[in-house]
């Protein structure tokens, strides 16, 4: 009985060691994640599925030391880890062998929990175990509503990011914006630096799009000046994709202390402004962090992978570039999304050129939109733009894949990665922001020498219209897409607060006429131009609120005050000619006195003092000059001396009983007294000059 069983334990052992010899103890097979050409993903491993619903299936391979496949191998596959409440998933075997293609292939069906899955697939080989592991990602049932939150969240944390750095840059270098806008000549490449250089500054080409469109309405700049800027504004824009790419989402929450702190315990504004760029640059990231985080189910999402092969398509990648660059009006986050979706390898450098050509089309709506009620000039600047962009689509939508292939070379490579996936995740991002680099300073340096080809082409597009006489009241220089500068904004103030002026110079320099001639129709006139002043006080005014609301830095406050005052010491001056002369005038021309010759000679003299009066007080404004405010206030005093002087002689005159005098006694006194009181409401703007400067001029 004895040597019954110990034959029979010594047959099983034998036979086992060779069975495992055939199979897989003695030969020296491995064990490999399989993949296919016609299948993304096809071993199965780091998939996504929704809990509760079966997956694709998991696949190993057995090759022998050839590399051939092996046919009847057992494999085992195992659960080894799986989320808490995930323990009612199902695995249709634990032991399968392989087939002709040597793979080993089981079902899984994910538990009801959301989480991680691992599961392990091993084979004995020559005495070692080879082991394979895969990751499937359960997702929630409700997963695609917290992707479409972190994705719009995440989208709103990086527009506003963009906007509130954008703001502090500009505040931070706004007030050499003036002087770097007068810098601005037909010299095509300086032109091209500054333009450049601006937008670096306001991280955003449609920005500076949209402020070339609204200087060139308010003729601070001629239309053909803004092509150099133009070409510069797309070369700038590439510096935020580049700043993107370094993928510092690791210390955004620290950039967003930093910028916090800055911006809340700083006395000096200069610091604070400083601040708000370095807080919007975290925001920026942080929000890229939150797309980012969102997107990554999207790694194995079937439907998505697809969509984003078809971007490859080069018209329909350029179409949906230009759609959702022209919705969100930010050519810089729409290349963010794209390096989003370039951390998570969903998105090949060939899918992600159309797109980039596409966001560079969509800016040119921007500065469209912004036109749509401007001059010809301005239009012709936004006509421009968009043809610069269309022109460098087309010279590069048959050579996406030589310009990928350059792309490539020039970049970083990856280093070493598990996945495809992880790798493309990797260099993807680099990639992208070298592309949006190369192409817009390729296509500016293209177009440069041909400027002024592209100015006679535009120029043939958009005629010059023949001018009208303005009769509608409107203002022109004041423009809300400037508001985001309140630098500039105040500057487009000023210059309707000119016009302004100029029209009530007209109103006074016609008020004596008035008078002397005896027309009745200047009545009208001056009527009408009263209205006009009213008109533009209210929107100019109405214009420094806005601005006051978006805050201005506090050495802008006292220019903002002087604007405010101006408007309101004009307004005064062209209430006096509306109401008072204009009533005085409507008794006088009916009537058949006249003055006396000495008396007309007085009257013109001193109507002829106070209108160069106005005239000075314009250029104080205007110029913000210190010696001519002074010097405005010495005249006024003259002026008065001599005003009193007149009214001596016109005394002496009414002794002598001369006649005209006696009967042009009452008006010609009330006109000294009202020219006079409109000589001290312009000598008024040289005085608060002179008072809210003076601190400025001892620093």
């Amino acid at each position: 009985m004895y040597l019954k069983r110990a034959a029979f334990f010594l047959l099983f052992v034998l036979a086992g060691t060779f069975s495992w010899g055939q199979t897989a103890g003695l030969q020296p097979y491995y064990l490999l994640k399989p993949v296919s050409d016609k299948e993304y993903g096809f071993s199965g491993d780091r998939q996504h599925g929704q809990s509760g619903d079966p997956v694709s299936p998991l696949r190993a391979k057995v090759i022998n030391e050839r590399s051939e496949p092996v046919i009847g191998i057992p494999v085992i596959f195992e659960v080894v880890n799986y989320p808490s409440g995930g323990g009612d998933y199902v695995i249709d075997s634990r032991l399968v062998t392989t087939d002709t293609s040597g793979i080993a292939t089981v079902n899984f069906r994910l538990g009801t929990a959301g989480g991680e899955y691992q599961v392990i697939a091993r084979i004995r080989s020559a005495g070692d175990e080879n082991i394979q592991f895969y990751t499937i990602f359960a997702r929630d049932s409700d997963w695609l509503l917290f992707l479409v939150l972190g994705l719009v969240g995440g989208l709103a944390l990086f527009l506003l990011g963009m906007e509130v750095m954008s703001k502090g840059l500009l505040r931070t270098a706004g007030d050499k914006m003036r002087t770097i806008l007068g810098n601005i000549t037909n010299n095509r490449f300086k032109a091209l630096g500054l333009g450049a250089f601006v937008t670096m500054v306001i991280q955003s080409s449609s920005a500076t799009n949209v402020m070339l469109v609204s200087f060139v309405n308010a003729e601070l700049m001629r239309f053909r000046q803004t092509l150099g800027v133009i070409l510069g504004a797309a070369i700038g824009t590439t510096v935020t994709a580049q700043l993107i790419a370094f993928r510092l989402t690791d210390f955004s929450l620290l950039f967003i202390a930093l910028g916090f702190v800055l911006h809340s315990f700083s006395s000096r504004q200069s610091y604070r402004n400083t601040g708000d760029a370095i807080m919007g640059f975290g925001i920026l990231f942080f929000g890229m962090y939150i797309m980012s985080d969102s997107m990554y189910p999207l790694r194995s999402y079937e439907p998505f992978i697809q969509l984003l092969l078809k971007m490859e398509n080069p018209l329909l990648g350029i179409l949906v570039g230009t759609v959702f660059t022209a919705l969100i009006q930010s050519s810089s986050a729409f290349v963010g999304i794209m390096i989003v979706l370039g951390t998570q390898g969903l998105i090949s450098l060939e899918a992600s050129i159309p797109l980039l050509f596409g966001a560079n089309i969509g800016t040119a709506v921007t500065a469209l939109l912004a036109s749509i009620k401007s001059g010809s000039e301005a239009r012709k600047v936004a006509i421009a733009i968009t043809l610069f962009k269309i022109f460098g689509v087309l010279l590069f939508i048959l050579w996406i894949k030589p310009f990928a292939s350059v792309i490539e070379y020039i970049s970083p490579g990856a280093g070493a990665q598990n996945t495809e996936i992880a790798s493309m995740a990797e260099v993807i991002p680099r990639q992208i922001a070298n592309a949006h680099t190369v192409y817009n300073v390729f296509a500016a340096l293209l177009v440069l020498p041909f400027i002024g080809f592209l100015a006679r082409i535009v120029d043939w597009m958009v005629p010059t219209p023949t001018p009208v006489s303005d009769h509608e009241f409107k203002v022109k220089y004041l423009d809300d897409n400037m508001l985001k500068a309140p630098v500039m904004a105040l500057n487009l103030a000023k210059k309707e607060t000119i016009r302004m002026a100029e029209v009530v110079y007209v109103m006074v320099n016609s008020a004596l006429p008035l008078f002397i001639n005896k027309d009745p129709s200047v009545l009208k006139e001056i009527e009408r131009q009263e209205r006009k002043v009213d008109f533009l006080r209210d929107q100019i005014n109405s214009y420094l609120l806005k601005i006051s609301r978006d805050g201005v830095r506090e050495e802008r406050v006292n220019e903002s005050f002087q604007v405010l005052y101006t408007v309101k010491e004009f307004e005064l001056i062209a209430d006096v000619v509306s109401a008072s002369l204009v009533r005085k005038a409507g008794q006088w021309i009916y009537s058949k006195h006249d003055f006396s010759k000495e008396g007309r000679k007085e009257l013109e003299h001193y109507h002829e003092k106070t209108c160069k009066l106005i005239k000075k007080a314009i250029e104080v404004f205007s110029e913000v000059n210190m010696e001519k405010a002074l010097e405005m206030k010495m005249k006024y005093k003259e002026y008065r001396t001599i005003s009193f002087e007149f009214e001596k002689q016109h005394y002496q005159r009414l002794e002598e009983e001369v006649p005209e005098s006696v009967m042009s006694s009452g008006t010609h006194l009330e006109l000294m007294a009202m020219l006079r009181n409109i000589s001290s409401h312009a000598t008024n703007i040289a005085r608060i000059i002179l008072q809210w400067n003076e601190p400025v001029r001892k620093d």
